[in-house]
């Protein structure tokens, strides 16, 4: 049985169709108090219920993410209240995986708190895309299945790019990632020191007079990829690309965005996009990951098998 969050209604719908299924009716609501409230209108006993929820506010102001934060731990409550068999929650976009570590004295790991709060109400596995850092993994007792939606982005934007294109990662922790991209691409692979005080040490690799396609995991402010491209229209590019898995796109960012002159930005739709979204935008659909992965968990399947063993 399949169920949708309020932050994730349209990429549900999408994976219900390819499961052949219909979502199942569940009534969520925010009271006056901002108290969150969920109670599913028919059975779940015995089954395994999947629960699809990005940790994100929706795109119209009516949830925020720590609202479907909220409404995820109480509709997995719900369903292990109900004696369901198994509660999946599905997560496409993972919040606060960008907090996974301490880089200063007395803060909180809130990726850890985030899971932990998932396991107080005894969720039985977890199905996410694309974490920040895969070890965030290990914040979790229960199974983790960490997919990624690289390898169905690299093969979208495969046919429209140049032989001689580069793939270049924005700064220093994005390298794997940007590595991984420029594999499955055939690509050449260029670095970014934005913060170098000689502009002609910003660029690491030879991208004067070609196609660049900048790769990072997330697009929430827009400021790493607006320096990004600063540094590269500086070394002479032909053309900038973007790629981002999920679209956070915070107030501001479209705007931001339009203004860099971008080819394309390629991203998913783990986070609903704006309808006022970026001129350069194209979006492709993880539902179909997320579709065959939630059937190989209901059967027993290899999950390894969706992405080929190679996730990140």
């Amino acid at each position: 049985m399949l169920f949708a969050g309020r932050s994730s209604t349209a990429l549900a719908d999408e994976i219900a169709t390819r499961l052949h299924v219909e979502p199942g009716p569940v009534d969520l609501q925010t009271y006056a108090s901002g108290e969150m409230y969920c109670r599913y209108e028919e059975s779940v006993r015995g089954a395994d219920v999947f629960v699809v929820q990005s940790l994100a506010g929706t795109r119209d102001g009516s949830l925020t993410l720590n609202d479907a934060l909220m409404e995820l731990v109480l509709m997995v409550d719900a369903a292990v209240g109900a004696s369901a068999h198994r509660v999946i929650a599905v997560i496409p976009w993972f919040g606060y995986s960008r907090q996974d570590m301490k880089s200063r004295l007395r803060e909180p790991i809130s990726a850890r708190a985030v899971a932990r709060m998932l396991e107080s109400v005894r969720v039985n596995r977890v199905l996410t895309v694309d974490l920040h850092t895969g070890q965030a993994q290990g914040f979790f007792r229960v199974p983790v299945d960490h997919m990624t939606s690289l390898h169905m982005l690299t093969d979208d934007l495969r046919g429209r790019l140049p032989e001689d294109a580069v793939v270049v990662a924005p700064d220093a922790g994005r390298v794997k990632l940007a590595k991984k991209f420029s594999t499955h691409l055939g690509a050449e692979l260029a670095i970014l020191d934005p913060e170098a005080d000689n502009p002609t040490h910003r660029v690491i690799g030879d991208v004067a007079g070609r196609t660049v396609v900048v790769v990072d995991d997330i697009l929430d402010t827009g400021a790493t990829l607006a320096k990004a491209v600063g540094a590269l229209r500086d070394a002479e590019v032909t053309a900038v690309n973007a790629v981002a898995m999920h679209p956070i796109l915070s107030p501001g960012t479209v705007e931001r965005v339009d203004a860099l002159g971008l080819e394309e930005l390629l991203v998913t739709d783990t986070v609903p996009v704006p309808d006022q979204a970026p001129s350069a935008l194209r979006v492709v659909s993880c539902a179909g990951l997320l579709a065959d992965t939630i059937h190989r968990i209901f059967t027993d399947d290899s999950v390894a098998e969706a992405f080929g063993g190679d996730n990140i």
